[in-house]
């Protein structure tokens, strides 16, 4: 394709983008308005499949790490007691 194509390709998806922008960006009030009269507020919509595994996958990370400093404790815990019991004997 010629590279003139390819440059008109590319600034005619720019100026659809800044067009959809522009609608949305004016449109905005009315839409607010016609909620208002219909009365429908913005809902929060349902979390997606993604968006629960992302969190199911945060909250396991969470969990992980605590146990890991848990684990971590314990340990320095009972190296301190060994060391400790260690020294007593010398």
């Amino acid at each position: 394709m010629s590279k003139h194509f390819e440059d008109a390709r590319y600034y005619l998806g720019r100026a659809a983008e800044h067009a959809k922008a522009g609608v949305k960006e004016e449109l905005a009030p009315v839409e607010e308005r016609v909620k208002e009269l219909v009365g429908r507020e913005d809902e929060e919509p349902e979390p997606s499949r993604l968006d629960k595994l992302q969190a199911d996958l945060k909250e396991l990370e969470e969990r992980a790490e605590g146990e890991a400093r848990e684990a971590v404790a314990s340990a320095r815990k009972r190296v301190a007691e060994y060391r400790g019991k260690d020294t007593a004997a010398e």
